[in-house]
């Protein structure tokens, strides 16, 4: 699999795990499965969990039998043309502070030790930016860089986005 991120492998190991118990307790083998049975899983999955836990096990069924394609175990990737739950977020949950939330939470951080300085400086980033931890840790020193006397920044988010952002 071709996942870098480690918690997405697991989820996806789940997902075709719980797949294949299904597929198992049908009596169904690997050169068996048909866009029929892959489409009624999924319909099974939409009954019991959310609409974007359905779209990543389908996602997962669809990636392991790429990969049994291009290992040649199977001839065609039954989960490819099986159409998932349509779901858009229009508006995120993450809440958002108020500037005075946010002095006293900086102001709450001691500065008297490193560990605490850092602390403070990423929790500014990401509160002032709103990055992700993900892309706040992984910021090098080239990523912070003068243009027209102001200070930016260069964040490297999830799918190879960049983002740059005034401070």
């Amino acid at each position: 699999m071709n996942t870098r991120n480690r918690n997405t492998r697991k989820a996806y190991f789940v997902a075709v795990a719980q797949f294949s118990t299904w597929c198992e307790r049908r009596k169904l083998t690997l050169l068996d499965v048909q866009p029929i049975h892959v489409a009624a899983y999924i319909e099974t999955l939409m009954q019991a969990r959310s609409k974007p836990t359905v779209k990543q096990h389908l996602a997962a069924i669809r990636m392991v039998f790429d990969w049994l394609v291009t290992g040649q175990v199977v001839p065609l990737n039954p989960a490819h043309s099986v159409r998932g739950p349509r779901h858009s977020v229009k508006k995120g949950k993450t809440s958002v502070l108020s500037a005075e939330e946010m002095r006293m939470l900086l102001d709450s951080i001691k500065t008297d030790a490193l560990i605490g300085l850092r602390d403070r400086a990423l929790i500014a980033l990401m509160g002032y930016t709103f990055a992700r931890v993900g892309a706040a840790v992984q910021m090098k020193v080239a990523d912070y860089y003068i243009q027209n006397r102001r200070g930016w920044v260069r964040l490297h988010e999830k799918g190879g986005k960049v983002n740059e952002l005034p401070c």
